[in-house]
């Protein structure tokens, strides 16, 4: 089979690989339909995350299962599937209590299409053919509700979908116990994660403030039911929020998010900050009771509420920046500046 590489700074290429096969009998094989780009994955052709290249790329997709082991119980060859980034057994203590990020039964960060980063390298999904260990836990059935052309908006459910919901999914049940009119989040958006957290807190019910410098996410974010503002406030003119988000990875950013989360409020960060240190308002934080929340999202867990909430009428589409032919993702992917869906035959 070919799988795309990252090959150096700027070019990307298809490999030839050994085609997977069956080898346990919880496998599953997976021929992806659409895959999208990570936040990450732009993170690294623009230079911000600068890991080596070498590896496959592609972690986040829906596919459809070619072959299963005899093991397999819940999920048949045909279905269309949600294949989480993370890998996890679905068994182990972590798992069971909802920290699929964490299981316990393969080496902490076992992932998709982030080699450099992974415990365990699961391969790209930018390939012809994904393993799945685990099947039974790990995939999730797309809805039959859902149209095929409907899957380039819930692409991103592997893993940055996932991720902009833990920022405001867990907390809907203290805001709807608010007065209507405090019923707001804050969003300070970069890439996809931040537009997604915006759509998921309007979905709510919430009235969103998103702040963003790009015009091109502003618009996408107001589609998405959002007010936008082209600058943070000083975090004295904010009136303060219950529920903030931070997805910048701007440290001073993220001190101003912090600034404008109202006394034990909730403010949620899901950049990753490569220099040692990050300074905080700790002393501000403690004495209002603002908690912060940090970590890498548990995606399997979510999932199924996830698509509940798309059900329901949450329409993601307008976060999707660009969809690209598969064949033409050589080229694509080194260009790629917001969520980008590849799309196969």
């Amino acid at each position: 089979m070919r799988q795309l590489v990252f090959e150096e700074t700027g070019r990307y290429g298809w490999r030839e690989a050994p085609d997977p096969v069956l080898t346990t009998p919880d496998q599953a094989l997976v021929r992806p339909l659409v895959v999208a780009c990570c936040d990450l994955d732009v993170a690294v052709v623009d230079g911000r995350a600068p890991l080596p290249p070498g590896y496959p790329v592609g972690h986040e997709g829906v596919g459809e299962v070619v072959a299963v082991g005899d093991a397999v119980t819940t999920i048949r060859v045909g279905d269309r599937v949600v294949v989480p980034f993370q890998i996890s057994c679905g068994t182990c203590r972590e798992c069971r209590r909802g920290m699929t990020g964490s299981c316990n039964s393969v080496p902490l960060m076992a992932m998709y299409g982030m080699r450099p980063l992974a415990g365990l390298d699961g391969g790209g999904f930018m390939a012809d053919l994904v393993s799945v260990p685990y099947a039974d836990a790990m995939l999730v059935a797309v809805p039959a509700g859902i149209n095929p052309s409907d899957l380039i908006a819930i692409a991103s459910l592997s893993d940055n979908i996932p991720d902009a919901w833990r920022t405001v999914g867990p907390f809907k049940d203290d805001l709807s116990g608010l007065e209507p009119a405090d019923r707001r989040v804050l969003v300070v958006g970069r890439l996809s994660i931040g537009l997604y957290a915006a759509a998921f807190a309007a979905a709510l019910g919430a009235h969103v403030d998103y702040v963003d410098t790009d015009a091109q996410r502003l618009a996408v974010a107001e589609k998405l039911g959002a007010t936008v503002h082209d600058r943070p406030k000083p975090a004295k003119e904010w009136d303060p929020y219950p529920v903030t988000v931070h997805t910048s990875a701007d440290p001073s950013v993220l001190a101003a998010t912090l600034r404008a989360t109202w006394p034990d409020g909730v403010c949620t960060d899901t950049g990753i900050y490569y220099q040692p240190t990050v300074e905080m308002p700790l002393l501000s934080m403690y004495t209002r009771g603002v908690r912060f929340v940090t970590g890498r999202v548990n995606a399997r867990a979510v999932i199924p509420e996830i698509l509940g909430v798309i059900a329901g009428g949450c329409d993601l589409s307008p976060a999707v920046d660009r969809v690209v032919a598969w064949d033409d993702a050589p080229s694509a992917w080194p260009a790629m500046t917001g969520k980008t869906v590849f799309a196969s035959a």
